[in-house]
């Protein structure tokens, strides 16, 4: 006997109440969104001393700051080309006086993060930061980076 799988889900839909389907079912993806600031762990190293952070901002929330990285003295470096999935985060920036940075890295959890309750200290994103100046590199750093999702 046929049956489409229409009818076929909503059978095991109905009997997953009762536990019987339960994994039979096609559950729908958990919904991913980084969407906030991303801050150094710890000191950063001497090469990246005017690194502030890594911001996210795909739903152009108001309360968060432009999507880009930033430096300590208030320059910005738009991203040129962007990758935001849980396990491939990366972005080229832009060139601005000749320098432009690299990030390839991924995210160490799921979910939306600002529905989390995720502490200062607590790793959310790992990955290389390199810097470039002139079209060479200067400078290269694994970092680790906690979450903030604004006020």
């Amino acid at each position: 006997m046929k049956f489409n799988l229409t009818v076929l889900t909503t059978i095991c839909l109905a009997l997953g109440i009762f536990g019987i389907c339960g994994s039979a079912t096609q559950r729908s993806k958990d919904p991913f969104n980084p969407d906030g600031a991303f801050f150094l762990i710890g000191e950063p190293p001497a090469d990246f001393s005017d690194f502030s952070g890594i911001y996210l901002n795909g739903r152009r929330l108001r309360r968060l700051p432009t999507q880009a990285m930033h430096l300590n003295n208030g320059k910005v470096f738009h991203y040129r080309s962007l990758t935001v999935k849980r396990d491939n985060f990366s972005f080229t920036t832009v060139t601005a006086s000749g320098v432009y940075y690299t990030f390839a890295g991924k995210f160490l959890r799921g979910g939306v993060f600002a529905e989390q309750d995720l502490f200062d200290e607590q790793p959310v994103l790992e990955g290389v930061l390199t810097k470039y100046k002139g079209g060479k590199k200067v400078a290269e750093a694994k970092l680790k980076f906690s979450y903030f999702g604004g006020t």
